[in-house]
């Protein structure tokens, strides 16, 4: 059996998830279930970050314990799950025991090849990107461009990772596609990063003395672990690295690192990098999503405009939440999240065309066909035209472009739709009952087929869907092979998969 394992960044718990999370949490979801839709052995990884200097500042100010500010915000990013209908293996805090465990064991390999060393820093730090930063990063007023804030100057003692002795290396593996960054663009960019100069040594460390909130750095109390060494060893301290339990001997290296754009380098970069000097496989791909905006601006507090995925999922459904960002936000771009869009497209593509398919076709076979599937005709061209976007679709989700996935959905139900105009089978029931029978196959196989593609999407409605063709989720898998609704069979149409919003705007 082929395995998959798949992973999100982990949340930074220094605030509240926002739709970003959601977007990111959505696609891996997605991706999981086409996998294990395909038969494979799949292991999906999501988790919170919760140390480093924005955690110890944030809970300073709100006059309470690190770990009681980590641990009520890391019940919320939890807390998405269910929500969203997430289908996670595992849920990684880097507060937990197994995870200090692992990244301290992963530094000690490090150290052991010679590529940790002690040093003095001094130079920019920006506390909102936890990174330090060169001159050449600022815009042009001396501000980081992220986070709009001056950075601090710094003067440390720290460890330091030989990542310079890495770069060319990094940069085969990126160019040569061994370490397969998506979409190309990324790859571009990451390849521009590392550029003629090469990847520099970076700072690995902090003194305990400035930040008290991290994991100890092995064999020096006076230091804790730099905050992204710490973060980035997430996805194999989750597999119970540590003790190199069955998980790890499962599922390393991973297939898919989920992540956005922001933190790029650190993912195709650092992160390799680690795993390189520590003996490690490295990760298959590395996808990378864009930004997603709001009413066509960035999102800020001050604006008011920060779309809080709990509160949409709450009003219209986390079906609907999941729909429009999987079909409306380029999988590997920037996106726009906005209200009136996300009405219109849930009203035009679920309600009207793909519930209404859904009701029309089962309403037919229970007035025509006693809900009776008839037999199957042979050779037909429909099942050339779902045979073809089975394949696109196929094709979409592993290219990490889930928002072609749609499409062949959409694609597929207006088809479908069209099929019942051009046929009429009400007026086949009165002149043509034989080639009646045909049709209402073709259309209760094609709604078959639609519920497959649609369970990675809507896991939800395709399972509603599949109770009604009188199927079971289990016995379905990703197969393109026509005419596996059975003679004889029986469906029964229920109740409205897309209720249509209501809402002005």
């Amino acid at each position: 059996m082929n395995k998959f394992y798949i992973s999100t960044a982990i949340s930074y718990v220094n605030g509240l998830p926002h739709i970003g999370h959601a977007l990111e949490f959505i696609q891996a979801d997605a991706m999981a279930r086409f996998h294990r839709l395909k038969g494979e052995k799949v292991h999906f990884l999501t988790g919170t970050d919760e140390h480093g200097s924005k955690i110890f500042e944030k809970a300073e100010e709100e006059g309470t314990s690190t770990q009681v500010f980590v641990d009520r915000n890391a019940a919320i990013f939890r807390s998405l799950g269910p929500i969203l209908n997430l289908s996670n293996d595992d849920f990684i805090r880097t507060t937990e025991e197994r995870h200090k465990e692992g990244a301290k064991k992963i530094w000690l390999k490090m150290e052991e090849r010679g590529d940790i060393y002690k040093g003095s820093y001094s130079g920019l730090y920006c506390v909102g990107c936890e990174s330090f930063i060169s001159e050449k990063d600022l815009d042009e007023e001396g501000l980081c461009p992220n986070h709009k804030k001056a950075p601090s100057y710094l003067e440390e003692e720290n460890y330091f990772f030989r990542l310079s002795k890495y770069s060319d290396q990094i940069k085969q593996l990126i160019e040569n596609d061994e370490v397969k960054v998506m979409p190309e663009s990324r790859k571009k960019e990451m390849l521009n990063i590392i550029g003629t100069d090469g990847l520099h040594d970076v700072s690995f460390s902090r003194p305990k003395n400035v930040l008290p909130w991290g994991v100890n750095v092995p064999g020096d109390e006076n230091q804790v672990m730099y905050v992204w060494c710490d973060a980035l060893s997430n996805y194999i301290t989750g597999l119970d690295y540590a003790n190199e339990g069955q998980l790890y001997q499962d599922f390393w290296p991973a297939d898919v690192h989920l992540i956005g754009k922001d933190i790029l380098r650190f993912h195709a970069g650092i992160w390799i990098g680690m795993l390189l000097s520590a003996g490690e496989a490295l990760p298959k791909s590395v996808c990378v999503h864009g930004f997603v905006t709001s009413e066509g601006q960035k999102m800020s507090k001050s604006l008011g405009n920060v779309v809080d995925p709990l509160e949409v999922a709450e009003k219209y459904g986390s079906e609907a939440l999941r729909y429009y960002l999987l079909r409306e936000i380029p999988t590997g771009d920037d996106g726009d999240f906005s209200k009136q869009r996300f009405i219109s497209l849930y009203n035009s593509e679920l309600a009207n065309s793909l519930g209404n398919l859904v009701n029309r076709v089962l309403m037919m076979l229970e007035r025509y066909v006693q809900g009776i599937v008839p037999e199957r005709t042979e050779g037909n061209e429909t099942a050339e035209v779902v045979e073809v976007l089975y394949a696109r679709y196929e094709a979409s989700v592993l290219g990490f472009d889930l928002k072609s996935a749609c499409e062949c959905i959409v694609e597929l139900t207006n088809f479908a739709n069209k099929y019942i105009d051009d046929k009429k089978p009400w007026v086949m029931a009165k002149e043509d009952e034989y080639g009646l029978q045909g049709v209402l196959y073709d259309l209760v196989e094609m709604l078959r087929f639609i519920a497959v593609l649609l369970l990675p999407i809507l896991p939800l409605a395709a399972e509603k869907i599949i109770s009604q063709l009188g199927l079971k989720v289990g016995d379905l898998a990703f197969d393109s092979k026509w005419g596996q609704m059975k003679k004889g069979q029986t469906v029964k149409s229920g109740e409205v998969l897309f209720p249509r919003i209501e809402e002005e705007l």
